[in-house]
């Protein structure tokens, strides 16, 4: 089994960092995680590999939410809509 360095994701530090697990994209935001995609998590070497990793950035993002002090809820985002440039 190889030991890949894993590839640096600070949780919550950027609106940069985009991480893949599988067909799992976790994708950074200053106060949010967005993930979207799937994984399989198969009973050999390589779903085991992306169990730990899985299980390693998840406990990077509760370290990160454990350490804030956090409000009751989240406003929603400011969404804004543009003409279509296509149209």
């Amino acid at each position: 089994m190889s030991k890949k360095k894993p590839v640096s994701f600070v949780p919550f530090a950027n609106e940069a960092d985009v991480i893949g697990i599988g067909d799992l994209t976790l994708e950074n935001r200053l106060d949010r995680i967005t993930m979207s995609g799937d994984v399989d998590l198969t009973a050999d070497v390589p779903g085991l590999e992306h169990a730990r990793r899985l299980h390693a950035v998840l406990g990077e993002i509760v370290a990160a939410l454990e350490a804030r002090e956090l409000p009751a809820q989240l406003p929603p985002p400011d969404v804004k809509t543009i003409d279509n440039p296509f149209a």
